[in-house]
This record gives structure tokens, sequence and C-alpha cells, in this order.
């Protein structure tokens, strides 16, 4: 490239960095408003805490399953077309949640949702292959990932909103499903596919390639993806891995306001913006991991997740040692901490699967990353439910910190693994 064209280049991938980053908030928005809206649920009696936590792990396996297929389809279709056709039927999925009031239609929309959700990360994931060079891809690729906070704490906040100003809980998927609406028109015309629908050349991967492997010569079949994905060894050590951080992760987005309340007797709306500060963290972690991930391991995410690991089953183990009575600021700093780990495993995760699939299957391997993770809704949804009901929450955050350091112990396992897969391509 000439120098006009890299800084133009620069340009647009920034400017598609923060756009496909909004988009994809706009599908958390529409997905963990459900962990806002369930103490107003189960308050006014309409559905019991076991049915939500059979509806969330059927949600996540869905959702996991969704990510799975379409990353099949994400690695040859339009990236920006796709994702804005996901939030289009997430928002209708949203509306109709909201207008019913039998537990067999809560159930119906929201595990349909979960499939219509699973229609946003691969595609990202493939996109942001082709505008970011694999040496850069951990630290851009986490500033991206932020956008899971940002959607995560919007919908905590508005939810605390609405909330407060005394709208009931049907209002937590009226508005996102309405501002979802929007996000879809957004995507269609502000995210693009890859540099060439920006008038610019591919990406020069030459210095990453090993000889031979220049994609120009070669169509890349599905068995090519298949190989790289399903005979890669340091995949399938993460997609196991990240069974286990998902649960922890899940275990304080999906129940986070509903421990607070019935654990520590502290009211949703505080307890939804104490979740919001596990989102707040979770951002500062999630960018401190790529760049540590560069700059100290080299592009070697999998070291990073070791580290990340331990100390998020540190401060998990933490609400279990805390004494009835301790201040709310404790709480929220374990809170805080628990956010600040566990996002620099689920943003690398993501990293490492394309790293080692290269942009010819990222989406692909993603995806079977989403099915291993979400399968963990077995244990973060139902299994926690029934938890904390029999053996009380103090069980189940022990259960959850006990999670985080087996996914320590299986990272470990891929210590040695080099940083990329295109040398063997």
């Amino acid at each position: 490239m000439t120098e006009t064209v890299e800084k133009r280049f620069a340009r647009c991938q920034w400017k598609f960095i923060i756009c496909s980053m909004i988009a994809y908030a706009f599908f958390y928005i529409t997905r963990k408003n459900l962990s806002m809206a369930q103490p107003g649920m189960l308050e006014e009696g309409v559905i019991s805490k076991e049915a939500l936590g059979v509806i969330l792990t059927v949600h996540g396996v869905l959702y996991g399953t969704s990510r799975f297929v379409n990353g099949f389809w994400a690695d040859k279709l339009n990236g920006r077309i796709f994702m804005a056709l996901g939030l289009v039927l997430s928002a209708a999925m949203n509306f109709l949640f909201g207008c019913s009031s039998l537990a067999i239609l809560f159930a119906v929309f929201w595990i349909v949702n979960g499939w219509t959700q699973g229609m946003g990360f691969p595609p990202c994931a493939k996109m942001l292959t082709h505008w970011i060079h694999p040496k850069e891809l951990a630290t851009k690729m986490s500033i991206w990932n932020t956008s899971h906070s940002f959607g995560s704490a919007l919908a905590l906040g508005l939810c605390s909103l609405l909330f407060a100003l005394g709208f009931g809980w049907r209002w937590c998927f009226y508005v996102p499903a309405a501002l979802a609406l929007l996000a879809a028109v957004f995507c269609f015309f502000c995210v693009k596919d890859g540099p060439h629908e920006e008038g610019l050349p591919e990406l020069d991967l030459s210095d990453v390639r090993g000889s031979g492997n220049d994609a120009a010569e070669r169509k890349v079949t599905d068995a090519d993806r298949r190989r790289l994905v399903f005979r890669n060894r340091v995949i399938w050590i993460c997609a196991i891995a990240n069974f286990f951080v998902y649960v922890v992760r899940f275990g304080f987005l999906d129940w986070g306001p509903t421990f607070l309340k019935e654990y520590k007797h502290i009211d949703v709306s505080k307890g939804g913006l104490m979740s919001i500060g596990f989102e707040l963290a979770a951002v500062v972690g999630t960018v401190f991991a790529g760049w540590f991930t560069d700059r100290v391991f080299k592009g070697r995410g999998i070291r990073t997740c070791v580290f990340c690991m331990f100390f998020a089953g540190l401060c998990s183990l933490g609400f279990w040692y805390l004494p009835d009575g301790a201040p709310i600021w404790q709480m929220t700093l374990l809170m805080m901490g628990t956010g600040f780990f566990i996002y620099g495993p689920q943003a690398l995760i993501g990293i490492v699967a394309a790293q080692q699939a290269t942009n010819d299957a990222a989406a692909m391997a993603n995806g079977f990353m989403g099915i291993m993770g979400y399968a963990a809704t077995t244990v973060s949804g139902i299994g926690i439910a029934l938890i904390s009901k029999h053996f009380g929450w103090n069980a189940a955050l022990l259960s959850i910190g006990a999670f985080a350091l087996v996914g320590m112990l299986l990272f470990l396992c891929a210590w040695s693994a080099k940083a990329n897969g295109y040398a063997n391509k």
C-alpha cells in the first residue's frame, strides 16, 4: 500500500471497529435485559425461578448452537447484512416477550431470541480478521470486545432507569426492541464487510503466512475450514475451557441482581448499579488483557487467560468468604474484580480462535467456541437456580469459583501454543 492508502485504511479500520462495536452492543441490550426484569417477573408471579432457570439454559444452548451454525454461513455471506437481520429478529422477539403473560410463551420467544442473537458475533469475528492484521488482533479485538460490556451496562442502566421512573418489567423489553431496530438500520449502512467495500485492498498477510499459503493462489473450501478448526488441538482445549469461563461470566450476569436481592437484601435498582460496575470493570479488564497479550506474551492469549481465570476464581470465592452484613462497597469491589478478570478470557478465546483458524475460518472457529461456551448455561442457568434453592447462594458462589479454577488448569494445557495458525494453512 502507498502511504495515502495506508492512512485511509487506518481511518476506515477504526471506523469499522467503532461502528461494529455500536451495532453489536445492541444485541446485548436485547439479551441481558432479562436479568433485570427477572426480579419483577418473580415478584409479580408470572413465572417461577425454576422456569426462568430452564429458559436461561435452553436459550443459552440454542444461542451457542446458533453461533456454531451461523459461523458456517458468516464465513461466506456479507457480514453487515447478516448482523442487521439478526438485530431485526431479536427486536421482534423482545417485543413479543414483553407482550406475553404465559410461561410457555416466555419460553418460546426467548428461546427463538437465543437463535437470532447468534447472528451477531460470527460475522463480526470474520470481518475483524479481514480488517485487522494478526499482530494487532489481540489489542484491537479486545477493544472491540468491550462492546459486550457496554451493551450489558446499557441494558442494566436502561432497565434500572425504567424501574426508577415507575415503569414495569415489560418496558425492559419494549424499549430495547425499539432501539435494536434503529441499530439494525445503522448496521446496514455504516458497518462494512471488509476493505473491499471501502474500495481498499485486502490485508497483506505475507509476513505471517508460510510458503505456498498465499490466499490469492487458492480457493478456500469447506474441507479447509473444517481442518483449520476441528483438527486443531489448541482450538479444542480453548473450546472446553470456554465452558468454564462462561459459567463464571453468566453466573454473575444472569443472576447478579437476583442473588444480591435475595442473598444480601439489596434493592434491585441498586443491584443493577452494582452489576453495571461489573461491566465497567470488564471494559478495562478486556482492553488490558488484549494489550498485555500483545506486549508481554507476543499474541499468545492463552497465557493471559491462565492468570485471569485464577484471579476471577479468587474474586468469586470472595463472595463466599464475606460475612453477613458486609458493606456494599466490599461486594461492589468483588463484583468489579470478577468482571475485570473474567472478561479477559471471554475476549481472548475469540481472538485465539480467530488467530488459530486464520481469517479463512474465523467465524466457524468462533461458532465452535460459542456452542461450547453457551453449553455452560446448563450450569449457570438451571444449575445455579437449583443449587441456590436447595443449598443457598453461598454454595452457588462457591461452585462458580471452583469452575474458574478448573478453567485455569485447562488453559495451562495449551500454554506452549503458537500465537497463530497462518503458517500451518
